[in-house]
């Protein structure tokens, strides 16, 4: 730091806490500071709810959801426990289990729907994730082979209007030829329990029942659709689930969870990209009254710069004097906004219920934003990019008044004082 640096940082000081008989003067620069905390606070929260929302919708896709699985590509897989064993052996997999899966539709009374069925081992799927969890009156241990039982998503539940304990039927897509046509495949089965993983997508489409029962229905003997991959690093299960398939020889169709939901993940990440650059505008608002409110104090000190001009004061030490008091001011703003956005964004889903509360009605619909709560998660990198965005924006907004101040002629200035 040289040594004209302190005497800036005191002359900057000095201008922006003196008095001043111009009360807009000051109400303006605390309208620049309370501006762009306003700016600051927001894009804190928008980040931290689109990552809240990211990271939640992973962890519950990753809950009912495999890392990996392997499908046949013309035809369920016949051999499938051998093809199980083999896979098991295989570097960087945890477990693995057999499922069965076809679309089906589904009656209660009046009320119909479309459904996703799919055909579980009730101990092999402990084994590769945690839907047991999230079953609420019942449990996967109620899919005994032959009880024709089944789990049903809670939203799907509520659709059909029908209650644990109480009975569905179940229709085949592939029906039974007779006589007198084909016949769709019919079956009765009882809800043992109901699906609640708080991804409404998964929750209102899928039904959950016994592996051989689902064969059975399905008419696929003791084939599978296909072996669902637990691996030690579901960020590399893509990777890893290809080098299974060629440890098994190919002929399988494989994916992994990032690949069914990448649309989610990809929208996700665009809508944060454009919502910071929408932000970043509040925050451009701001600077741009920082360059107002320097160049009106420029027009008020003219005799103070004039005079600091004859005692030796250089234009670029002008220049750094009214440049700190424009990053002092982004700096104070910047400050507050983090501390408004970060305490905010931490405790905003207590915030949103309360705000339902006192309205009286439901702010955040899981059948819009597939999650039925508002989780927020704060990112270092996301607030380190906000802090030298709103740095820089302060300082190029100090560059034009700074130039004018270094331009003010002494001689001039003084002229009518």
């Amino acid at each position: 730091m040289s040594a004209a640096a302190p005497i800036e940082w005191r002359l900057a000081m000095r201008f922006l806490s003196a008095r001043s008989d111009n009360r807009f003067l000051s109400f303006s620069t605390f309208v620049c500071a309370a501006g762009v905390a306003t700016g600051v606070a927001v894009m804190i929260v928008v980040l931290a709810v689109m990552n809240g929302f990211e990271v939640e919708l992973r962890e519950r896709i990753l809950a009912v959801t495999a890392h990996a699985t392997l499908t046949g590509i013309e035809e369920p897989i016949a051999d499938w426990p051998g093809v199980a064993a083999e896979a098991a052996k295989q570097p960087h997999v945890l477990a693995v289990a057999p499922y069965i899966e076809d679309r089906g539709l589904v009656a209660h009374a009046e009320h119909v729907s479309g459904v996703l069925v799919r055909g579980i081992e009730p101990a092999a799927e402990r084994r590769i994730g945690s839907l047991a969890a999230h079953v609420k009156g019942g449990s996967l241990d109620a899919l005994t082979p032959g009880s024709y039982t089944v789990l049903l998503g809670r939203s799907l539940a509520e659709e059909l209007k029908v209650g644990v304990g109480e009975s569905i039927v179940l229709a085949a897509p592939k029906g039974t030829a007779t006589p007198a046509g084909v016949v769709p495949r019919l079956r009765r089965l009882k809800v043992a329990g109901l699906i609640d993983s708080g991804l409404y997508e998964f929750d209102r489409n899928v039904a959950v029942m016994n592996l051989e029962d689902a064969a059975r229905l399905f008419r696929l003997g003791g084939a599978v659709t296909g072996l669902a991959l637990k691996v030690d690093d579901p960020f590399r299960a893509a990777t890893i689930v290809h080098a299974v398939a060629v440890g098994l020889g190919g002929g399988y169709f494989i994916s992994d969870w990032s690949r069914q939901h990448a649309n989610f993940f990809r929208a996700i990440a665009t809508t944060k990209s454009i919502m910071f650059v929408l932000l970043s505008i509040v925050i451009a608002v701001a600077a741009f009254n920082i360059i107002a409110t320097l160049v009106m104090l420029v027009r008020e000190k003219r005799s103070e710069i004039a005079i600091l001009r004859t005692l030796g004061l250089t234009p670029g030490s002008l220049v750094g004097v009214f440049m700190l008091q424009g990053i002092a001011i982004g700096t104070i703003g910047l400050l507050a906004g983090t501390a408004m956005g970060v305490g905010l964004a931490h405790h905003l889903t207590e915030a949103v219920h309360a705000l339902e509360r006192l309205l009286g009605t439901s702010l955040f619909d899981a059948k819009v934003y597939f999650l039925s709560e508002l989780p927020s998660v704060v990112s270092d990198s996301d607030v380190a990019g906000i802090v030298v965005a709103v740095l820089v924006l302060s300082a190029l907004a100090t560059l034009y008044p700074a130039w004018r101040a270094a331009r003010t002629q002494p001689a001039e200035a003084l002229r009518h004082d």
